[in-house]
């Protein structure tokens, strides 16, 4: 009888956490200081999720949302204070 031999596949855990991170930082942008923690850690993720080949994209994209995380917290800080100047 031949041995059947599955070759598995291995998954890049930081890639995958650096997606999910990104994804999270973007869909709870409007809690207070969740999406800076989540920004940050899918960008430090993906940075090192990319230095190993499987699984690269997840990491380009885990990188980009969390950059996105913290650009839409940041755009969301500057319309609260352009929105509050607005009674002075």
């Amino acid at each position: 009888m031949k041995r059947l031999e599955i070759e598995k596949q291995q998954t890049n855990g930081m890639a995958v956490s650096s997606l999910v991170l990104g994804i999270l930082g973007v869909v709870l942008n409007l809690i207070p200081l969740l999406p800076y923690l989540l920004g940050i850690l899918a960008i430090v993720f993906g940075t090192m999720g990319k230095k190993v080949e499987s699984g690269k994209g997840m990491a380009v994209a885990g990188t980009i949302l969390g950059g996105i995380a913290l650009v839409m917290k940041v755009i969301f800080w500057l319309f609260v204070i352009a929105i509050g100047g607005l009674n002075y």
